[in-house]
């Protein structure tokens, strides 16, 4: 029997000082998995250390390593969606490359997968980020699941092995704002979570800050749901009742009682609510149609630059 080829897509972002602490560890916990052979698919999204250097000297290093290198800094999901596009792999594996997410737990993953599953992602059960990113991370798990329809018992993260099928069905998004965890959720349902541990930091940071955080939140929800839009289309019908009940109240209060002010300071504060709520749902509206547009002048998702690595100028 042929053995199975496992494709390793990494992000990769000031990561200089941790890619080949991954790499090695994939390299040491792969032999014991006789059945599978693998490839490691790096990409550099726009780093301004010496990230690329790094993934050059590791692919003439490591046969099994490629590396793309994005023309600017895309985003962590372009620069998977990239990845993915070059993968080759039965089964894919996506991984940090801070050396956080756990590549000697691999086996793990592939069990899941080889019994079942179409996707399977890693659940932490002591998580080592800092209190921000922890936050940002829950924001975005609630998001998923309000949004996106997310099984509340589903745990998502950036550790995560996919069957090819799915993976072919996720490359097949030319939006210009991937969202992974919407399009494995639109492909399957066969989802399951496996525990790994979890490290801290070693060095660096997060790449990850507030402005990043929010932007991917408005990716994952204005991408695929249109679940806001609907949700303002009810709040401003809920005001428009509300100030209708309220006017006629209004009305039979002055008639029963002439001599009570109307009240100046209560009605600009109604007027200042109901106006910025207003503004909100037209800047959504907004949102989704300015997206919209980008897409339809087909704003790229992201764009390689150059690629090193075994076979790297094939796809």
């Amino acid at each position: 029997m042929q053995d199975r080829l496992i494709s390793f897509v990494i992000p990769c972002y000031r990561s200089e000082k941790t890619i080949e602490g991954v790499i090695l560890e994939i390299e040491d916990a792969m032999p014991v998995l006789i059945q599978y052979t693998y490839e490691i698919i790096l990409v550099n999204d726009g780093s301004p250390d010496g990230t690329w250097q790094k993934i050059c000297e590791l692919t003439g290093e490591h046969p099994e390593v490629k590396g793309y290198n994005l023309a600017k800094n895309f985003g962590q999901h372009a620069a998977l969606m990239a990845g993915l596009h070059q993968s080759r792999g039965d089964i894919v594996v996506c991984l940090d490359d801070d050396g956080q997410t756990p590549a000697d737990e691999v086996g793990k993953l592939l069990y899941a997968i080889e019994k079942g599953a179409d996707v399977v992602y890693a659940r932490y059960q002591h998580k080592q980020h800092s209190f921000f990113r922890n936050l940002g991370s829950d924001m975005n798990e609630w998001m998923a699941h309000a949004m996106l329809g997310k099984p509340k018992s589903l745990y998502v993260s950036s550790y995560f092995a996919a069957r090819r099928y799915v993976v072919d069905e996720m490359i097949k998004y030319t939006g210009s704002y991937p969202y992974v965890i919407g399009l494995v959720l639109r492909t399957t349902s066969n989802i399951v979570n496996v525990d790994v541990k979890h490290r801290k930091r070693e060095i660096g940071e997060s790449g990850y800050n507030f402005g990043k955080l929010l932007s991917l939140w408005i990716n994952g929800f204005t991408a695929f749901s249109i679940k806001p839009l609907r949700v303002a289309t009810a709040a401003g019908g809920a005001f428009a009742v509300f100030g209708f009940i309220y006017g006629i109240y209004t009305v039979i209060k002055k008639f029963v009682v002439p001599n009570v002010p109307l009240g100046f300071s209560a009605m600009m504060s109604a007027i200042m609510f109901i106006g910025g709520m207003l503004m909100v749902m037209v800047g959504l509206a907004g949102e989704y149609i300015g997206r919209a547009y980008i897409s339809l002048n087909s704003n790229p998702q992201f764009v390689v630059r150059e690629s090193i690595g075994a076979d790297a100028e094939e796809k």
